[in-house]
């Protein structure tokens, strides 16, 4: 069964107008998002901001184009999860290519089932290498945006 980015991301779990104007407040933000939505357990969010900001600071996982994908794999996290963010005015995620991130996909997988994390890393890139999706998921006015992006996506809607 192919992974569909929409089951992905719990409803709930999309920050249109992300706060923090700073990499390590976004990422937090996003966290309490997935916490609010009961995908990550509240006894777990400061264990996992802490592993995702510690691979941040050893890699950005900003790729450039405006986008980045931080990525953690956690034992508290008992099913796949993802959270995003849009910002305005971009975030400075010392990407390759210098420029501020508008759009931030956060990935939390369980510990013990990388397979099923790099999985999920392929779907997203294969969707965020796109042009036209990139863009839209930029420019996404709500979570109701994002989420028929992202539906369009699941039936490979965006040629780009």
């Amino acid at each position: 069964m192919a992974l569909r980015l929409l089951q992905l991301v719990p409803d709930g779990a999309t920050v249109c107008g992300l706060e923090s104007g700073d990499r390590d407040g976004a990422i937090a933000e996003l966290i309490d998002r997935l916490v609010m939505c009961r995908a990550v357990p509240a006894g777990d969010r400061d264990d996992v901001l802490e592993r995702v900001l510690e691979r941040e600071r050893k890699f950005s996982t900003g790729f450039g184009l405006g986008v980045a994908v931080p990525h953690v794999k956690h034992a508290g996290i008992r099913r796949i999860c993802a959270a995003i963010g849009l910002s305005r005015d971009g975030v400075d995620f010392q990407s390759r290519d210098s420029m501020p991130v508008r759009s931030i996909v956060l990935l939390i997988s369980p510990e013990d089932r990388p397979d099923e994390h790099l999985h999920a890393m392929e779907a997203l890139f294969k969707q965020l290498r796109k042009e036209t999706f990139r863009r839209s998921l930029a420019s996404a006015e709500n979570e109701s945006a994002v989420r028929s992006l992202l539906a369009e996506a699941d039936g490979d809607g965006y040629v780009g």
